[in-house]
């Protein structure tokens, strides 16, 4: 509902409290904690003393027992819908020819329109509700790499893991065109690995409060270590990439200096030449983006959790191969544009911003006039004439009633 999350952390008066029938409070706000705000109706107890104040009455133990079945049963009430929901789309697969195959396609999983409205509160639920963020985290919904635009749970992602496969990859972004078409998860798409799309700023929030499902841990896509399953001879093969590829990884970390913490050998790449991952534990780049947006918040107040940057670079691109060629002999002036131009295009393509937009535009222009056989770019300025400030009309005007009033004197 519009304007339900600016007023979250104002009081709630959804439920009313009755004692034997009687109304004690039309805005009783503690039994049901804050993210379940959204929660109306009545609640009527026997156990609850009528001839007591509010006050005592708030700090009864008996409320505070009632408080946690109403929270639990809340939840089971969610996790019920979303069950019925899963069953109606097994009952749609099974039956989708036969003749009520148009009713169940119009039919709407209840869930889902819950969830649409109010997947916020779960989520805020998880951080919020220590004892029950298990629960919550079932609930939770995202799209995936595999799901075609439906929103699929985390129980389900793992039940369609490959045996071999060990982690939860997800990605984090600023919209799901930004993470559908990130450079991070294109091995990961190519071998057919499901990546969990986050693109809600609460995400980052989220994964901090249950790191793993299930034991099953949950691994960033855009962070160094990514660990994906491969063979035997694959590992040899990368290893030996590696070594191949150390004394140009070490000329290029020496041309960007202290912008890059190492240059390393990806193995997540498949088109993309370069990349920009971060340090396991810091911040993401997307993390970093949300903190700098913050009105009140500084990005620059938590110095050490600003995303220590790594490149990764793809040996198998033409781009990079060209590069190390050159490197071997580094007299060719324009590698250092070059450089310049590769490693900011792995920042905007990474999620970062861009850290000198002016000489950024000004190598651009470099290629777009080589390309178009422009010489030079410096352009052939005529001379500016200066403002007229009015104090030299003023000066004349003066000058001419001073003449003139000489002239009529000289006249008398």
């Amino acid at each position: 509902p519009a304007g339900y999350y600016d007023n979250y952390y104002k009081k709630s008066t959804a439920l009313k409290l009755y004692v034997r029938k009687v109304l004690i409070s039309e805005e009783f706000e503690d039994f049901m904690p804050r993210y379940l705000g959204f929660i109306k109706g009545v609640v009527d107890s026997e156990d609850l003393p009528l001839n007591v104040s509010r006050e005592t009455l708030q700090q009864s133990k008996v409320l505070r027992v009632m408080s946690k079945k109403l929270t639990r049963k809340a939840i089971a009430m969610l996790r019920k819908m979303a069950e019925d929901c899963e069953d109606d789309e097994d009952e749609e697969d099974e039956n989708e020819e036969e003749e009520d195959d148009a009713e169940g396609t119009e039919k709407e999983c209840k869930f889902d329109a819950f969830y649409s409205e109010f997947g916020k509160s779960l989520k805020l639920g998880v951080l919020e509700d220590n004892a029950n963020k298990k629960k919550l985290g079932k609930l939770l919904r995202y799209e995936t790499s595999k799901s075609e635009g439906k929103l699929i749970g985390l129980q389900e992602y793992v039940e369609n893991m490959p045996e071999s496969q060990e982690h939860i990859y997800y990605i984090t972004g600023e919209s799901k065109d930004a993470v559908k078409n990130s450079p991070f998860i294109e091995r990961l798409t190519r071998k057919g690995i499901e990546v969990v799309y986050m693109v809600d700023p609460l995400d980052e929030y989220i994964i901090n409060a249950i790191p793993e499902f299930d034991g099953i841990r949950l691994q960033s896509v855009t962070k160094e270590d990514l660990e994906i399953a491969q063979s035997e001879a694959a590992k040899e093969k990368a290893k030996k990439l590696k070594e191949e590829f150390k004394p140009f990884s070490e000329w290029l970390a020496t041309k960007l200096g202290k912008r890059v913490s190492k240059v390393e050998v990806s193995n997540r790449l498949a088109q993309s030449p370069c990349v920009l991952v971060t340090s396991k534990y810091g911040w993401s780049a997307n993390m970093e983006r949300i903190m700098k947006a913050q009105t009140l918040g500084s990005a620059d107040s938590q110095p050490w959790m600003k995303a220590s940057k790594i490149l990764e670079i793809n040996p198998n691109h033409p781009l990079i191969k060209e590069l190390k060629e050159r490197s071997q002999s580094d007299e060719d002036n324009e590698l250092k544009n070059s450089v310049e131009l590769l490693y900011t295009t792995a920042l905007l393509s990474s999620g970062f911003p861009v850290e000198d937009p002016k000489a950024f535009a000004q190598n651009v222009h470099e290629i777009i006039a080589k390309n178009l056989g422009v010489d030079s770019l410096e352009v052939e300025l005529e001379a500016e004439e200066p403002l007229d400030n009015g104090e030299d009309e003023g000066e004349e005007e003066e000058e001419e009633e001073e003449e003139e009033d000489s002239a009529s004197k000289d006249e008398l």
